[in-house]
């Protein structure tokens, strides 16, 4: 059980210049009580990992449209590696088709969210997830 609020960073990564959708993620997150750290657009995988090194996030939520998820999901898990972040959740959503979501999933990617999912789901997605794998 945590004793704080759950902080999750939220961020876009590469070209990709749409943001409304991961500004309505930030909100609704936040406005479920969590600490929420939005690292703007055109953000590297490297940017977002020292990012959630620096904030000691317990989640990164990865907004995606571009067609990149393959190539970005897997850098940061990588990169996450490296950094021992062993115990963060990586998690996102956007335009990624359900095939590529399953075989994410499977490389350790945490759960992906397309257009249209209720914002409750995901924010209690991320709570239990934290409540289940971070230590305090």
């Amino acid at each position: 059980m945590l004793n704080r609020p759950v902080r999750v960073l939220v961020a876009k990564v590469g070209l990709d210049g749409h943001d409304r959708g991961a500004k309505v993620i930030a909100t609704a997150l936040r406005d479920a009580g969590m600490e929420v750290i939005y690292t703007g657009l055109r953000q590297t995988p490297e940017m977002v990992v020292n990012a959630a090194l620096q904030e000691d996030v317990d989640a990164i939520g990865i907004s995606i449209l571009s067609g990149a998820h393959m190539t970005v999901f897997p850098k940061i898990m990588a990169l996450m590696k490296e950094k021992q972040l062993n115990d963060v959740l990586l998690t996102g959503g956007g335009i990624i088709p359900e095939d590529d979501m399953q075989q994410l999933n499977e490389a350790g990617v945490g759960r992906l969210f397309a257009p249209g999912t209720p914002t409750t789901e995901i924010a209690e997605y991320i709570r239990t997830w934290v409540a289940e794998h971070r230590e305090f």
